[in-house]
């Protein structure tokens, strides 16, 4: 056996490595299984050409043993293995990788799909262990290498005994601390975790032996502790298989299993692109709201797999906030990794893979909305505020992107629309989408406005949510259709002779109708109208800023009483009784005249969802004229 030194740059590195590269302790076994898996894949690749090389794909295999009382982890595997100078290079030389000079060597051969890129990863073993052996047999030759090393210190290395071709690496384990417990790792079920998590769709058999309990023969209540070797990875992924191989049943067992919910998903969408960038994506829209979606506590992202091996959990760059319901996993051998593999270098090739998944999310959303409206509506109802938001969000910047699937309430039927259905449903000579805002569809349906505008046979969409005017107003338009409160000064319904004969009604009022605002005090004017059809009054608003906006804005945390506020304009209807009876008190009782402003303007107050500002004063006021 000769003892070497590593380098000294190398012993920096190791020492980096150890301390600070790998932010997980437990993906050292991720690594030594992808080691293991590439020495296979390179193997196989060379059965494809020469006939020396007789196994078949399905003899190769890799394995997982644990000694708690040796505090020792075997990984071995069947693969290539590695001459003297294989493992001088590779386990000598750190940041040597000899999977990466396979792959770069193969270049022309499109099955060639080696893990390996940085030769880092078999260090990342020395986070957990003091000790590392290594014993390797090149397949065909008849002399076997060993490899040993106690980390920064050096190695040693020399012949030795060892049967089979292929790779075994021995560690021994550190001793616990108070902080890290190292002996967890020779834990069994602890190891059918981490290969689930990390390696469950290595290509190839990951085996170990698992302890399980079974009645003896011939006994009724005596039971035995069996030693079974059994295969932990699933191997070949779901997504790796067309979609015509898959039935909805195994998308709907693959998600709950994997995502942890009681129901299917709503939606399963397989997705493969070879191109700009070559990857394979499995994507699914859940039946309900995950229980922590509107808390800072829950994270977006995809799954982000490796030829195979899994990246990262959470891989959020990989979908838009407005899409962060959506759960899934990409595999990609495409991605330019740091040097843990643990994260991505953020490329132009990542870009193009959320790109072309936000775009097939899309897509499918318009194709079950078209072809499945029952499921689009229950998808609406749970994740429609995030649509929503999605438009409101970034000046509405993505509102071209977005605006086909929202939807709303309409007057008609009181169903929910589309916006390009209500477009296609307009009145001939309609030049705007007429809305109005409210607690509810019931209570939006009760406004006065609104009866006028559905008696003009207009549809009317009814703003339920917080965000729906906000993301309007971030649309401006839709289809060159404005979009139009119909609570507000911009609403247009009436004929020409309707007009002429409203104006004329309040410049021959102005002074009763300024005494009145005069009298309320906070409102920014006081009308007559003909669009309240049997309703008395109504408060509608003048501006930017609306009645529905001004409740939404109070409701924001740190809001104050100067925040800014809706210009309220109490409308009185001129054909009802009580306008004839404002002009009377106007020439006969002012003062009476002025309790009846302020209570009909706090009547239409209710009516619009606001607050009473002065509710003393108005119970007083309708207790006297009782």
């Amino acid at each position: 056996m000769e003892k070497k030194q590593f380098k000294t740059e190398s012993q920096k590195l190791l020492d980096m490595m150890i301390n600070s590269i790998y932010t997980h302790k437990e993906i050292f076994l991720r690594e030594l299984i992808s080691n293991a898996s590439d020495a296979i894949d390179k193997l196989y690749y060379r059965s494809l050409t020469d006939g020396t090389v007789t196994l078949k794909r399905d003899e190769y295999e890799i394995n997982i043993k644990a000694d708690k009382d040796n505090r020792t982890l075997l990984i071995t595997d069947n693969g290539c293995g590695m001459t003297m100078e294989e493992l001088e290079n590779n386990l000598g030389t750190i940041a040597k990788s000899g999977s990466f000079d396979f792959k770069k060597d193969n270049a022309d051969q499109k099955d060639v799909d080696v893990i390996g890129q940085f030769g880092v990863g078999f260090y990342s073993a020395f986070m957990v262990s003091d000790k590392i052996t290594v014993k390797t047999k090149p397949y065909g030759a008849s002399e076997s290498y060993l490899w040993e090393s106690e980390g920064v210190s050096g190695y040693t290395i020399g012949t030795c005994q060892k049967n089979g071709h292929g790779t075994e690496i021995l560690l021994h384990l550190k001793d616990d601390t108070e902080d890290e417990k190292y002996s967890e790792y020779l834990d069994e079920y602890k190891i059918r975790s981490l290969v689930k998590k990390y390696s469950d769709y290595i290509r190839y058999p990951i085996k170990t032996d698992v302890s399980t309990s079974r009645k003896k023969e011939g006994t009724e209540n005596e039971y035995e502790t069996v030693i079974e070797t059994k295969t932990l990875n699933s191997m070949v992924p779901l997504w790796k298989k067309s979609a015509a191989e898959v039935t909805e049943e195994e998308y709907a067992s693959f998600y709950q299993d994997k995502f942890y919910d009681y129901e299917p998903p709503l939606k399963s969408i397989s997705q493969r692109s070879e191109g700009m960038s070559t990857f394979e994506a499995l994507l699914f829209i859940p039946a309900h709201v995950p229980y922590d979606f509107y808390s800072k506590n829950y994270e977006k992202g995809l799954e982000l797999y490796s030829s195979g091996v899994m990246i990262t959990e959470k891989c959020k760059d990989l979908l838009p906030d407005y899409f962060s319901f959506v759960r899934g996993l990409v595999d990609s051998a495409d991605l330019s990794l740091n040097i843990s593999r643990e994260m991505l270098q953020h490329d132009r090739q990542l870009k193009v893979i959320a790109k072309a998944i936000e775009k097939k999310i899309k897509n499918e959303l318009l194709k079950m909305q078209e072809n499945d409206r029952e499921k689009y509506e229950k998808f609406f109802t749970e994740f429609g505020n995030q649509i929503k938001f999605g438009i409101y969000e970034s000046y509405g910047a993505n509102a071209e992107n977005l605006k086909d699937l929202i939807m709303f309430v309409s007057s008609k039927e009181k169903k929910l629309t589309t916006l390009k259905e209500y477009v296609a449903n307009m009145k001939e000579g309609q030049g705007a989408i007429y809305y109005a805002c409210g607690e509810t569809p019931d209570r939006i349906s009760m406004l006065p406005q609104v009866e006028a505008v559905v008696n003009k046979g207009y549809e009317v969409l009814y703003f339920a949510d917080d965000v729906d005017e906000f993301a309007v107003k971030m649309m401006n338009k839709y289809d060159e259709k404005e979009f139009k409160n119909i609570c507000t000064d911009k609403l247009d319904i009436l004929t020409d002779t309707e007009k002429e004969e409203i104006k004329n009604e309040n410049e021959a009022y102005s002074d009763l109708l300024n005494y009145m605002k005069d009298a309320i005090g906070n409102v920014f004017a006081v009308r007559f109208t003909n669009t309240l059809g049997t309703h008395p009054v109504s408060l509608s608003s003048e501006g930017e800023v609306s009645v529905e906006m001004e409740k939404v804005l109070s409701k924001m945390p740190g809001a104050e009483k100067s925040m800014i506020k809706a210009q309220t304009v109490l409308e009185i209807n001129a054909s009802h009784s009580i306008a004839s009876r404002l002009k009377e008190l106007f020439v006969q009782d002012k003062e009476k005249l002025s309790s009846y402003a302020k209570i009909l303007y706090a009547q239409a107050r209710l009516i619009g969802g606001l607050d009473i500002e002065n509710p003393s004063e108005i119970s007083d006021l309708i207790c006297s004229m009782l």
